[in-house]
Order: C-alpha cells, then sequence, then structure tokens
C-alpha cells in the first residue's frame, strides 16, 4: 500500500480527482494519510475532512523565517512518513532538506507542457495567461518528480490540450485540469503504487 501526502494550496480540484479515482478503483493500492495546505481557507481541506483524512494547516506567514518553516514542513513531513508526497497545486517551494529526505519521492503536477511556462512565477492563471499571451496553439500539464531544481525534475507524463480561439485564462486553466490534469496525476499515482513506473538514472522507465 502506498502511503501518500497530498499538499495543497487552493481548491484542491486535483485531490479530489485522486479521491474519485480511489474511490471508482481506478487508483489501487493508495492510501491518502494527509492533506496539508498553506492556506487555512483552502476548500482542499474541506475536502479531505470530509473523507475524514487528517487536514493539516502550515503557512510559512507563522513562522519567523522561511528557514524555519522549512524545518518544521521537513520535520511534519518525516513525522508522517509518506512513500510519495503529492503537491496538487502546492504554492510553496519545496525545501532542499526535504527533497534529500524524500529523494524521488516526491512528484507535481504542472498545467503547461514542460519546458514551456514553467519555472519561477509560472504557477496558477498566470500559466495560462502566458500560453495566451505567447499565442500558441497547444499547451497541456505535465506530472513530473521534484528535484531541486523549479519544475526541472523527470518528466512522468503529459498530456496536450488544444487553445481555442476567446479563451479566456480562467476558461484555459478549466480546460487543461478536465483534459489533462485530472488525468494525468491520477493515473501517475496509480502507476507508482502498481509498479510500473519506477526512476533509473533519473530517467523515468515504464515497467510492463
Amino acid at each position: 500500500m502506498l502511503r501518500i501526502v497530498v499538499c495543497v494550496s487552493g481548491g484542491g480540484t486535483n485531490l479530489q480527482a485522486i479521491l474519485d479515482y480511489m474511490e471508482q478503483g481506478a487508483i489501487t493500492n493508495v492510501e491518502v494519510i494527509a492533506v496539508i495546505s498553506n492556506n487555512a481557507n483552502a476548500k482542499a481541506l474541506d475536502r479531505a475532512r470530509a473523507k475524514e483524512i487528517p487536514a493539516i494547516v502550515m503557512s510559512p506567514k507563522t513562522y519567523s523565517d522561511r528557514d524555519t518553516y522549512n524545518v518544521a514542513f521537513t520535520e511534519k513531513m518525516t513525522e508522517l512518513a509518506p512513500d510519495l508526497v503529492v503537491l496538487a497545486g502546492f504554492l510553496v517551494k519545496i525545501p532542499e532538506q526535504m527533497i534529500e529526505r524524500f529523494p524521488n519521492r516526491i512528484v507535481n503536477i504542472h498545467p503547461s507542457l514542460i519546458p514551456s511556462f514553467c519555472g519561477v512565477g509560472y504557477y496558477g492563471l498566470k500559466v495560462h495567461q502566458k500560453v495566451l499571451e505567447r499565442g500558441v496553439k497547444v499547451t497541456g500539464a505535465t506530472v513530473h518528480f521534484v528535484n531541486e531544481g523549479m519544475d526541472e525534475g523527470p518528466i512522468i507524463a503529459q498530456k496536450a490540450v488544444v487553445v481555442e480561439e476567446g479563451d479566456t485564462p480562467e476558461i484555459l486553466q478549466q480546460r487543461v485540469m478536465e483534459q489533462a490534469e485530472w488525468i494525468l496525476l491520477p493515473q501517475a499515482i496509480d502507476d507508482i503504487a502498481n509498479g510500473r513506473i519506477r526512476l533509473e538514472n533519473n530517467k523515468v522507465l515504464r515497467c510492463v
């Protein structure tokens, strides 16, 4: 059984997709042992509580400085001892000490086709705004392992989404979530839980 902690900052739609897939049996051998948010008002916490999953708030704003928060965050994750940490719309940079503590055991969903529209400053609606400003015809989402860089870890899976005439950032964001994010992330978790994906020499391998 793969024990996962899901980290979320907002509405938690990707968290809900994970929970729905688990309920439908499309994700197997997985247990969500906790949900962590940096935002006490995040709807994701309500989604967790509705499933009787421990909902934990850890905001950098409640600590004296970021280093103190990073230590506390890493200690809390170590205490929970998950097999996999899932970043599902988490707008806090993961501390390097946590990456060292959980090597190749942290995954993230990003709302673009990495390496396009990623890195520092590319998150949430900002990604979709930049996509529309640039005028690209295809965007999408990416699930990847997390390393010390920003959106630079090995790619697990990607799915393309067409940009349509008249799209606003909000409309495009919704389409990317529905057509890519809510499909890719649950699939990646199920693949990892059932041994179909492994990381070797910093490359993602798919096992039959």
